[in-house]
């Protein structure tokens, strides 16, 4: 996402100015409805701009369009290409103040290829401005907009008719598009504070009342964003505070602290926090600063808070008011907007990052994409700059919120796993507290290894039909069997018997035979058996999101490699032959994909190998990891 908002700035003067607090505004609109010239002629009547700023920018002005002109866009495109196709790009933050109050405007860019740039600023806001030329009106990218501000959880607009100099300052036109907004901004979600025409080139109703539209009575710009108050506040929030890293110190009294800054509420010494994940509260007994210890603390703040006993709490973990508690489940809805110019389907495997936590997750379902009047609501697929609400699945539960109650604990990125791109953007929508806590055993691994006598361990066995997978699993379970150790094995037919026997075959459904098959594997790992598990598990983010539910050195990739035309040849299912005769689809390796580990733990040739063979090769590998001894 681009750019990071500047702080509020410090407290208010006394008296009026402050009193409502720093509203922080963004821009919304398409291309060339003048979003930029309308900011820039605000600052510019409102007098929050220095002498030589404007001198500046009279120079830069007619530079480019020749003597006499002012180009105030020009205070915003920051950028030489901005400047060079006349267009915003990035997200231009300034702030300044009135005699009324403190504001922090965002200047959004319009062109859909920047939507992410947008819903970055309108994250940040409290009330957006909508910008529509008025010789034009409304376009798709003016409701998508309007979409993705509701989304972000902006509170109020501004409905700004803009060029209404080229529209002959007709009463009619602006009635007819502020309805036309009014409804559009309804079916979003915002409320609608005033509705202002206005020729921002020259200054009409932005600051000063225009007298070429006598027949307007209502609020200049300015006047409006004064009065305007969107009645959100964090400090009166329930209390949360994400961890971002925890300290260690001490040496006559060793202590740990949990730093982070706080989302919302407040905090003193003495309070107690629930330790969302597992759900156990603690008193607060230290909160640190930079400038020194408080006795309280509230949201925007940064702090280092000490607790009472000791607590199994990490980076990404979720402190929360004891008597206002997040939901913590491994599944919601979201909003999403789609950042990836290859779009995302479902079963899409993803990093999650939300706060200062990153979980391994998937997509399991995406809605219809909200269509702006360009064909692009789709169902099952985001394209890019694509809006849709769309199920997200994680591999473990984490605490959130609603975005609508809480911006930090409710917002998210989707992330490539391989290449770190941003692939969307989201906003925790529904969310059901699966009531889920993670319960610490008084009984142990290192106890269950002790007792075993070996070490617990996942062999992921993956590769085409036919390759020799379940063949060699078996030869595996049978010699460990014969050492003494405890060992299960995980067949994919044998779960479709059984635990598996309501799935098919669809994407859908393979990801989540492959999903379960991994959590049963945990369990088995987590009570110290060595467990074998031969499923084809075609996709290569799918093991590596399996790989993420087992602690370092308890899962073992083990590609079974033999070429497409020796698994033919073997047939062992007649799976093949029933491909080619039609009487089956979508088989992997012939007519679906299948993606070859790039850096398995074991290769197993089987066309090279007899199966007895690559059996003790897995035993000897289990041998030099410390598996067996």
């Amino acid at each position: 996402m681009a750019g990071v908002p500047p702080t509020d700035g410090g407290a208010g003067a006394p008296g009026l100015l402050g009193s409502l607090g720093v509203l922080r505004l963004t821009t919304c609109g398409a291309v060339d409805d003048g979003k930029s010239t309308l900011v820039g002629r605000l600052l510019a009547d409102a007098g929050m701009l220095f002498d030589d700023q404007l001198a500046a920018l009279k120079r830069a002005s007619e530079a480019r369009h020749g003597p006499g002109v002012i180009d105030y866009a020009l205070l915003f495109d920051g950028l030489d290409i901005e400047r060079e196709q006349s267009i915003t790009i990035d997200v231009a933050y300034r702030f300044f103040m009135t005699p009324r109050r403190k504001f922090i405007i965002a200047d959004a860019p319009g062109h859909e290829a920047h939507t992410r740039n947008m819903a970055t600023a309108a994250s940040h806001a409290d009330l957006a401005i909508i910008v529509v030329d008025a010789t034009r009106g409304p376009t798709p990218q003016t409701l998508r907009h309007l979409r993705i501000a509701a989304m972000a959880g902006v509170a109020e607009a501004i409905i700004v008719i803009n060029k209404m100099d080229a529209a002959g300052f007709a009463a009619d036109r602006f009635a007819a598009l502020s309805m036309e907004l009014s409804r559009a901004c309804a079916d979003a979600g915002l409320s609608v504070r005033a509705g202002v025409p206005v020729a921002a080139v020259d200054g009409h109703n932005v600051v000063h009342r225009s007298a070429a539209m006598p027949w307007y009575e209502g609020p200049t710009l300015l006047e409006a964003l004064e009065t305007a108050d969107p009645g959100r506040s964090l400090i009166d929030g329930p209390f949360r505070m994400p961890v971002q890293l925890v300290i260690r110190g001490g040496r006559e009294r060793p202590w740990r602290g949990y730093a982070g800054t706080i989302a919302s509420g407040r905090i003193a010494v003495g309070s107690e926090v629930l330790i969302a994940h597992y759900g156990r509260t603690a008193k607060v007994v230290r909160i640190i600063t930079a400038d020194g210890d408080l006795d309280a603390a509230q949201a925007g703040q940064a702090v280092t808070l000490e607790l009472e006993g000791d607590h199994d709490i990490s980076r990404g973990d979720l402190l929360a008011g004891a008597d206002a508690a997040p939901a913590v489940t491994s599944r919601f809805e979201a909003d999403l907007i789609g950042f990836s110019p290859d779009g995302l389907s479902v079963g899409r495997r993803v990093e999650v990052r939300m706060a200062a936590r990153t979980v391994a997750g998937a997509l399991t379902a995406i809605g219809p994409g909200l269509d702006f009047g360009d064909g692009a609501g789709r169902e099952g697929v985001l394209g890019l700059n694509g809006v849709a609400r769309c199920t997200v699945e994680l591999s473990r539960p984490i605490a959130l919120d609603r975005f609508a109650d809480n911006r930090t604990t409710g917002s998210f990125l989707l992330v490539d796993r391989h290449t770190a791109e941003t692939l969307a953007a989201g906003m925790v929508a529904v969310v059901t507290d699966t009531n889920v806590r993670q319960e610490n055993s008084t009984i142990n691994r290192a106890s269950r290894r002790s007792l075993k006598g070996h070490g617990a361990a996942a062999l992921w066995f993956t590769g085409l039909p036919g390759a020799g997978k379940s063949t060699i699993a078996d030869l595996v379970q049978q010699n460990l069997q014969d050492r003494g150790a405890h060992a299960y094995a995980l067949d994919g037919d044998n779960l479709r018997s059984g635990l598996n026997k309501d799935l098919g075959f669809t994407m859908e459904a393979r990801a989540e035979n492959v999903r379960r098959a991994a959590e049963v594997a945990r369990l088995f790992v987590d009570a110290g058996l060595i467990v074998t598990c031969a499923l084809v598990s075609p996709y290569r983010m799918e093991r590596e999101t399996i790989r993420d539910l087992f602690a370092e050195g308890e899962f073992f990739e083990v590609f079974v490699d033999a070429p497409l035309a020796v698994c033919m040849e073997r047939d062992p299912k007649g799976l093949y032959r029933r491909a080619q005769a039609g009487a089956m689809k979508d088989l992997t390796g012939l007519q679906s994909p299948y993606e070859v580990p790039q850096s398995p733990d074991l290769h197993l040739r089987t066309a090279d190998e007899t199966s007895q063979r690559s059996a003790a090769r897995v035993i000897a590998f289990l041998q030099d990891r410390g598996i067996l001894w």
